[in-house]
């Protein structure tokens, strides 16, 4: 419908500012699934510069041409927008988390990155545990993994990385991972596992970890969690303050559809990059002809 000349006058005055806080008004009429129209987004870009940068990427163990591929985009992209730290979010060594593979679906690809002092933090996915239960792998450096569920800092960022398994140890990361949220005085608390929690791809909905993890992630405003496991790229709308990131597309795709709660889904081999800053999180999905095919803002 055409604005009127009033309408218009007023949404031309009101500035990003004023965008971003109407894009937070908008909410669906559950209350749950926040609204994805970031109106923020469609302003003019803020101009102050992020506090960190960094990306993730999943189900990545493949050797094969398609992790190449989007280790090629992350490379590319590092060059226009340099950052020092990728989150690996399980399936790390195809099929069977064999650690001597580690050179040719790890070392390898990511060698130009490497060089040039990214640190790589993963988490174990369900095929880095049938060997030796992924021992290996947590011992391995280039992972960076402080044990098999650990937590770091970067800047105003806390990550928190969780063994997602059916094996994990729950009985003793749960308490863990509510000790240390709410020792956190981190203003962004970013959590990642393997598997996923909303998801519209193959595996669906997690009732379990729904259960388990979406109350301490909504007790101490947890705004982030990023997943693999779904072939997928899929970004959520906030769902009681928390968006959900699928990003298992690092060397192969499956289908994915749409849910109440998605804010973007889509087949394509890819990773997903980030900029923090004070107030936001803004989220960039970039593919494998170096295209961003979806942008999302979580907000503080």
């Amino acid at each position: 419908m055409p604005l009127k000349r009033r309408q218009f006058v007023f949404l031309s005055g009101i500035g990003s500012f004023g965008l971003a806080l109407l894009g937070k008004k908008l909410q669906s009429h559950s209350g749950e699934y926040t609204s994805d129209l970031n109106l923020v987004s469609q302003a003019q870009p803020l101009t102050s510069d992020p506090i960190l940068r960094f990306v993730s990427l999943a189900d990545t163990g493949t050797g094969a041409k398609g992790q190449y591929a989007v280790a090629q985009a992350m490379t590319k992209h590092h060059k226009q927008n340099a950052f020092d730290l990728a989150i690996l979010a399980g399936d790390n060594i195809y099929n069977e988390g064999e650690i001597e593979k580690i050179g040719a679906v790890f070392e390898r690809p990511y060698e130009p990155l490497l060089k040039q002092g990214v640190k790589f933090r993963a988490c174990l996915g369900n095929h880095d545990i049938r060997t030796a239960n992924g021992d290996p792998q947590v011992k391995y450096p280039g992972f960076n993994m402080q044990g098999r569920y650990y937590t770091f800092q970067r800047d105003a960022v806390q990550f928190f990385a969780l063994d997602t398994n059916n094996n994990a140890d729950w009985k003793l990361q749960l308490p863990w991972l509510e000790t240390e949220l709410s020792r956190s005085d981190a203003p962004w608390k970013v959590v990642f596992g393997h598997h996923q929690i909303y998801s519209s791809g193959h595996y669906g909905k997690n009732q379990e970890l729904i259960k388990d993890l979406t109350p301490l992630f909504q007790k101490y405003n947890v705004k982030l969690y990023i997943n693999g496991h779904d072939h997928n790229y899929e970004r959520t709308r906030t769902i009681n303050g928390t968006t959900y990131l699928t990003c298992g597309a690092g060397a192969g795709v499956r289908p994915v559809g749409r849910s109440e709660w998605t804010g973007h889904s889509a087949e394509k081999l890819s990773f997903a990059a980030y900029e923090v800053y004070s107030d936001r999180i803004e989220i960039q999905a970039i593919d494998t002809k170096n295209q961003v095919f979806d942008r999302g803002i979580v907000h503080l």
